[in-house]
């Protein structure tokens, strides 16, 4: 799809070629997944059934946008059940928590809604039953990710071991190799899991794993449509917050491919001199951020070049969760 964008003057700064277009290749998909989208719409029906406030612990999702958002309708963030006053509705965010963060919320007879993402509650229940076979557990995740802290608080303490590099598991020694099993988080790179699991597999034979991939749909569908354009591209653009997993990992992907990538949050961080001797340039998001963001990083570049715009797909999405009982006729 070719889209002429107007140029606009750029305002000061170092200025690009005004007199060349720019093709702007729009990768597809990108931005919001059906975790996020579920998560956003649990807070928002919380707020029209309890009323502002509504608690949220922990980012329901990682965008200072949509954080921002919610907290103009009445939802106020917190990192602790201690931040919640009694009889406070609370939400957990869609990275999970650990079992003990339920089991506080109903000692103290708080009303609670779980907007976990199901992918990530998949990843809870497979590490329960794995926990229940027996198996010890070598989990694939990024430490003091919020994922990983709700994933490890599933099982108690010692029960799972938290890799994030081939070295770590070259320095492994689990108390029985032939009882082992490996689960990982949801947002990590495909390549990067790839190369640790094999490690996994080479060292420990007998290891067993989930059937089916770990690493969410989203995830993998927006690391291959950075793929699929980085080559294209003399520089990319990931839209996404810097707390952000997956959003990292696409940073990565494009730089790994040779092509040099920026992280932004808003269409002003964008800076002029990223688009001086350049005739394409690559534009994503990553899954919790909303497409009002890709038009406004869009339009911040149109303002410095005239603009070509292509939307290139990889794949097509029609993912949706449910809403979590009670709330589906709110």
């Amino acid at each position: 799809m070719n889209v002429p964008h107007p140029m606009t003057p750029s305002d000061g700064g170092e200025t690009a070629e005004q007199g060349s277009e720019l093709r702007v290749l729009v990768a597809a998909p990108r931005g919001f997944c059906a975790g996020v989208d579920r998560a956003i719409r649990i807070v928002e029906l919380a707020l029209d059934r309890f009323g502002a406030p509504v608690y949220v612990r922990h980012e329901i999702v990682h965008n200072r946008y949509v954080v921002d958002s919610l907290k103009a309708k009445g939802a106020i963030f917190v990192e602790s059940l201690d931040q919640v006053p009694d009889g406070a509705p609370v939400v957990f965010s869609a990275h999970g928590v650990p079992k003990a963060v339920p089991a506080k919320a109903e000692a103290r007879g708080l009303d609670y809604i779980d907007a976990t993402c199901p992918l990530v509650s998949k990843v809870h229940r497979q590490a329960e039953r794995a926990s229940e076979s027996g198996r010890h557990i070598i989990f694939v995740g990024h430490a003091g990710h919020p994922e990983v802290i709700g994933t490890l608080g599933q099982l108690p303490p010692g029960a799972m071991t938290l890799v994030e590099s081939v070295d770590d598991v070259a320095a492994l020694s689990p108390p029985d190799p032939e009882m082992l099993s490996f689960l990982t988080q949801t947002t990590l790179s495909v390549d990067d899991t790839r190369d640790i699991i094999s490690a996994l597999q080479h060292r420990f034979p007998a290891i067993t794993g989930p059937r089916g991939e770990d690493i969410c749909y989203a995830t993998s569908n927006r690391q291959d449509a950075v793929k699929a354009i980085a080559g294209q591209c003399d520089r990319v653009i990931v839209i996404g917050a810097p707390n952000s997993s997956n959003s990292l990992r696409l940073v990565e992907v494009a730089e790994r491919l040779g092509t040099p990538a920026h992280l932004v949050q808003r269409g002003s961080d964008i800076e002029p001199a990223w688009l001086v001797g350049i005739d394409t340039l690559g534009i994503t998001a990553g899954a919790s951020a909303p497409e009002t963001l890709v038009r406004e990083v869009i339009d911040a570049v149109a303002a410095h070049r005239a603009i070509i715009e292509d939307v290139v797909i990889t794949a097509e999405e029609n993912m949706v969760f449910k809403l979590p009982r009670g709330l589906e006729a709110a």
